[in-house]
This record gives C-alpha cells, sequence and structure tokens, in this order.
C-alpha cells in the first residue's frame, strides 16, 4: 500500500497526498473510482529514479468528503495546479489515468501548466462521454445515495468488475471499495457521479492540439469504458509521440496487466 501521509489545504479541505523517491519529478493522477493505490504497483518502481508523487483526488480515497463539497472535472485540474504549485514542481512528468487523465489534459490545455512529459492511460478525454449508468445517477441522485450497504457494494464490485479484462482479486476490490463505504462514502461516491459533465471534456478538447512536451498513451484494448478508438482518436488530436495497446488489459490496466503498464511507462519517463 502507498503511505498518504501528508495533508494539503485545498480551498479549506483536507486533501491526502505521499511521495516516494529522489530524482525528476513525476505526479500519479488516479481515476474514478479508485484512488491513488491504482498505482500502488508502479510508483515504488518509478520511485527508483524519480520522485514519484501521488494523491487522493477531492472527494475520494482519504481525501474530504463532505456533502457540500464541489467535485466536478475543473475542481480536479485546479486541485492538480495547486497541488504542482505546492510542490513547487517546474515542468514535472504526469501521468493520468481515466478521469486524472482528464485533470492533466485541463492541467495543461486550460490551467495552463507546463510538463516535461505527459503520460495518458485509458484517459477521459474526448466525447461522446457518460453512460446510460452516469445519467441515471445523476437524476437519482437521492435514492442511490441511500441505498442499504449490500446493494451499494454489490453495485460497486459490478461496476469495477466491469472496468477489468480479468476477475480482480479481492485484496483489490476491499482497497477500492473501502473508501466508498459507510454512509459518508457511499454518498461520496454518487456524488461524484452525479457532478460529472462532458461540459468540462468539450472545453478542454477544443483546445487539443501539438505541445512543446512529448505525449505518450498506453491503452488498455479491451475497454469497453473507453474504446481504443478514441484512444487513436486523441492520438491525432494531440500528436502524441506513442501509442502502446496492451492486449490483454480492460479500462483497469493497473490491476490487469501492472508489469506491461509499468514497461510502457519506465521506457519513456
Amino acid at each position: 500500500m502507498l503511505h498518504l501521509n501528508e495533508r494539503f489545504s485545498f480551498e479549506g479541505q483536507s486533501i491526502a497526498w505521499g511521495s516516494l523517491g529522489e530524482g525528476d519529478p513525476i505526479v500519479l493522477v488516479h481515476g474514478f473510482p479508485w484512488s491513488a493505490q491504482s498505482w500502488r504497483a508502479i510508483a515504488p518502481w518509478l520511485a527508483k529514479t524519480h520522485k514519484v508523487y501521488f494523491f487522493d483526488m477531492l472527494g475520494t480515497g482519504l481525501s474530504e468528503k463532505n456533502a457540500a463539497q464541489n467535485v466536478t472535472e475543473y475542481v480536479q485540474s485546479d486541485l492538480l495546479e495547486a497541488l504542482i504549485g505546492h510542490w513547487e514542481l517546474k515542468r514535472p512528468q504526469v501521468i493520468g489515468h481515466d478521469f486524472g487523465g482528464l485533470a492533466a489534459l485541463r492541467g495543461h490545455f486550460v490551467n495552463g501548466i507546463d510538463y516535461g512529459k505527459l503520460h495518458l492511460v485509458n484517459a477521459v478525454a474526448v466525447l461522446p462521454s457518460g453512460s446510460p449508468f452516469y445519467a441515471h445517477v445523476a437524476n437519482h441522485e437521492p435514492a442511490f445515495a441511500g441505498l442499504p450497504d449490500y446493494a451499494h457494494e454489490a453495485l460497486f464490485r459490478a461496476y469495477i468488475q466491469a472496468a477489468a479484462h480479468y476477475p480482480l482479486r479481492e485484496e483489490a476490490t476491499r482497497i477500492y471499495f473501502d473508501p466508498w463505504s459507510g454512509e459518508a462514502g457511499e454518498a461520496a461516491f454518487y456524488r461524484q457521479i452525479a457532478q460529472a459533465d462532458i461540459a468540462n471534456i468539450e472545453e478542454a478538447q477544443k483546445r487539443y492540439g501539438p505541445t512543446d512536451f512529448d505525449v505518450h498513451l498506453t491503452w488498455g484494448m479491451r475497454d469497453t469504458f473507453i474504446p481504443p478508438a478514441q484512444g487513436r482518436e486523441l492520438q491525432d488530436l494531440l500528436q502524441a509521440k506513442s501509442f502502446t495497446p496492451i492486449e490483454d488489459a480492460a479500462h483497469l490496466v493497473h490491476e490487469d496487466a501492472p508489469a506491461a503498464l509499468l514497461g510502457s511507462l519506465a521506457g519513456r519517463v
């Protein structure tokens, strides 16, 4: 497990973060509904040659969750900008998965953060985006937030298994589910879904283009959440330097093929 033993105050809310290693900085940005622990098999290896920073997005993992908070996508890219400033990093490499990829993309194209390199893993990045499940939760958030514990856990398990190609180990399922359990965690899970707004993707996508830093894409080719065709479209929009397919992995590449993901990243950081 990664140790997120540091705290950062973002707009009066507590953000959990940690770091490993020494050297040029790499910032890891997780997706939803995961946490910084999605990088637990990756970060220690990257930390052999770099200083690796990781954090739980607002409203996820060990970071603060409260009923009044705004956790939409533009807030998460603002958080990334604030953390990079707090860490006093100059052109760090950033690796983003899923909505973490969108936070990283917005971080550059909307917030104006300069990167050394950008690595995107099955990133939320281009339209169309979203699913009937997201739309349904957005329309009925209070009903979902009030599900009995057993029903919420069953739904969560089904959702994250759909993101993986291979059966998830019970250890991994518990790591991801525990922050979303209990009254506060359950409400936070559906809050994240209900506040998702495709306008935040559209705003960034309009600005995509070549960058003065290398962009590398890695994609689990069995992804049914974000099809590989969208990854190829993103490659063209960004004129990315590379696109690495991982054949026997779906959206949750970290669990399906961690060694292949590490190999893709280690050859380019």
